[in-house]
């Protein structure tokens, strides 16, 4: 559990550092305390959730099942996820005053938007990895959308 904790860490932390690079941010700090983020806080929500929805959907019978077990896990990555992780990235660059309501927007603009990439990715992570693998499966796959994010900050922030 420790090392599954630490890799998505590692994982968010170097997205994170992949997104600042691309958008001219470079923060090292930013990196490190989502990576920190990634560790102590998603890390374990994440694997709790993806647990529970394990057990509430232990083998989906058909596509419905499935596709159910696919979209809870995508609407756990909701607006306000978001929203949160935007203003930690805000807070992490030094920027608490750009800390207000707009966050909302870009959350909300942001996961309307990512629907059918992130459903799609939900899909393959809930009902084609293994249990274990998952956190794995989805701090990568958020490593990627963290480039997304940051752009999201640029665009609709």
């Amino acid at each position: 559990m420790k090392a599954e904790m630490l890799r998505a860490g590692l994982i968010y932390g170097g997205g994170d550092l992949v997104a600042t690079l691309l958008t001219g941010q470079f923060n090292p700090l930013r990196s490190a305390g989502i990576g920190l983020v990634g560790t102590l806080v998603y890390a374990p929500e994440i694997r709790w959730y993806f647990g529970w929805l394990e057990r509430r959907f232990p083998q989906p019978q058909g596509f419905g099942q499935r596709l159910q077990r696919a979209a809870l896990a995508w609407l756990w990555f909701n607006p306000l996820w978001i929203a949160r992780h935007a203003l930690l990235i805000r807070l992490f660059s030094g920027r608490p005053e750009t800390i207000d309501a707009s966050l909302l927007t870009v959350g909300l603009t942001s996961f309307a938007l990512n629907l059918p990439v992130a459903l799609t990715a939900n899909y393959l992570i809930q009902n084609r990895l293994p249990l274990r693998w998952r956190l794995t499966g989805s701090a990568s796959f958020s490593a990627l959308m963290a480039v997304y994010y940051a752009l999201s900050e640029v665009w609709f922030g």
